[in-house]
């Protein structure tokens, strides 16, 4: 058995349709187990350095601000190599218009890189990760109960088309106030940290 890394990333901690469907996959712990879970919020030198195969791509930028600007469930699994795959492909394609029909990220992506959760991509880059991410955060210990179940609507379909207008640049400014709405009704954020899960949803569409 070997280690990966999961995040749930800003558009699926805080859109509580969307963590209820991806927990519901994790918890079912099929052929993997959930050792740890826990709210944390990364600094920016941790996701410069997470992610320094993407430093200076145009959207680098972009990514630090949206892994840093709220805090993100971050958890360790223990999975086989095959185990892992599986994961993989359950979860699909990293790029929502190319993630697999079916897959966790068709379902509940929204554009682009905003794809839901991070999970290693093999026993060695888990290794990796895991070592690199428990110098900021516990990794051996579940602290947070997340639900499998939730009351709030899922607007998923309805924002991945209001972020393909957005890229478009197509009724910009009123298919950005209806993604803010959306994204309000999905989740329990208010004030600025309302505005900042919108912000950086609005990022990943520039």
């Amino acid at each position: 058995m070997a280690d990966a890394l999961l995040i749930f990333k800003p558009d699926s901690a805080y859109r509580l349709a969307a963590r209820a469907g991806i927990w519901g996959w994790l918890a079912s712990e099929r052929d993997w187990k959930v050792e740890s879970l826990d709210w944390f919020q990364p600094p920016a030198d941790l996701i410069e350095s997470h992610y320094d195969f993407l430093q200076g791509r145009p959207f680098f930028p972009w990514l630090v601000d949206f892994m840093t600007a709220l805090p993100v469930v971050v958890g360790r699994v223990t999975a086989s190599a095959d185990a892992l795959k599986q994961m993989r492909h359950d979860l699909g394609e990293t790029q929502i218009a190319r993630s697999r029909p079916g897959s966790l990220r068709e379902r509940y992506g929204i554009f682009g890189g905003l794809n839901c959760l991070h999970l290693s991509d093999a026993a060695e880059t888990g290794a990796s990760e895991v070592k690199r991410w428990s110098e900021y955060v516990q990794l051996d210990q579940i602290k947070v109960d997340l639900d499998e179940k939730t009351q709030k609507q899922d607007h998923t379909y309805h924002l991945r088309s209001l972020a393909t207008q957005v890229a478009g640049g197509i009724h910009v400014e009123l298919a950005s106030q209806l993604i803010r709405e959306l994204v309000a009704e999905e989740c329990e954020l208010d004030g600025e940290k309302l505005d900042a899960l919108w912000r950086i949803t609005l990022g990943a569409l520039s």
